[in-house]
């Protein structure tokens, strides 16, 4: 069932939202080589109850860390470990979430660790220009899967593929409703996007196969393929006048 949102409810996601967005820019400007996963994960966990909000993904259907971290060929939901040191040339993508006052916020960067090869940076730049043409199809009146199909576009355009096996998602007082909200799919399909749905949009991007594959550890998905992946996210309300991207306060991803 899709739940739809008072104005009152976007304000409070737009302020979990918010404190999501400076956390991740401060988990940022840590990376550097020489940092664990878990440093960044301990930073995520202080700031957020700092900020008077709970880690969303601590203990989430079991996860056992605040932050998911993900380096090179891991796609998503990176478990942070002391083991997992960044070395000049990584990316590293970083999801975090939290929830405030009973909201969700949720969002995710891809980060470079010192100086790293084009081609990584070219999936980061095209990574993130598929996130803005999905946030930007998030119009009331348009269909849901006009979002996916403006990532997969501009994604396969610029040679790289789009994971399919992980989707975006609705959000607000939990943190996945419905609907399901696919990177990929044909213009014109899908539920009616209708003012008050808020959704969190999050293309994953891989440098070569879609093809993605689950480590032991239950959680982590990497590359089949072992080349790089990217992940960027933001929450996106549907208003009258447009799409409105949640804690904007942050311009960076």
């Amino acid at each position: 069932m899709i739940l739809y949102k008072s104005p009152g409810e976007i304000e409070s996601l737009e302020r979990s939202n918010a404190v999501v967005l400076k956390i991740l820019d401060a988990l940022e400007a840590m990376v550097a080589p020489g940092v664990s996963t878990a440093d960044l994960d301990r930073e995520a966990e202080e700031l957020t109850r700092k900020a008077g909000a709970k880690p969303a993904f601590k203990g989430y259907r079991g996860f056992p860390g605040s932050l998911c971290a993900s380096i090179n060929e891991e796609v998503i939901h990176g478990i942070p470990s002391r083991k997992r040191v960044l070395k000049e040339g990584d990316i590293v993508s970083l999801d975090f979430g939290v929830v405030l006052d009973g909201y969700y916020g949720d969002s995710a960067r891809t980060v470079a660790v010192g100086k790293v090869p084009e081609e990584s940076r070219r999936l980061l730049a095209v990574t993130r220009e598929a996130l803005e043409k999905g946030l930007a199809q998030a119009q009331a009146g348009g269909r849901l899967s006009d979002i996916g199909f403006a990532i997969q576009s501009h994604v396969e355009h610029a040679g790289f593929s789009v994971v399919r096996e992980f989707v975006g998602h609705g959000i607000g007082t939990s943190l996945h409703e419905d609907p399901q909200v696919p990177n990929y799919g044909t213009p014109g399909g899908g539920p009616v996007l209708k003012e008050g749905l808020v959704l969190a949009v999050e293309p994953m991007v891989n440098q070569g196969s879609p093809e993605v594959r689950i480590m032991s550890d239950g959680w982590t998905a990497v590359t089949v393929d072992g080349l790089p992946s990217a992940h960027f996210e933001r929450c996106v309300a549907i208003t009258s006048s447009g799409p409105r991207v949640l804690g904007s306060s942050s311009g960076r991803g």
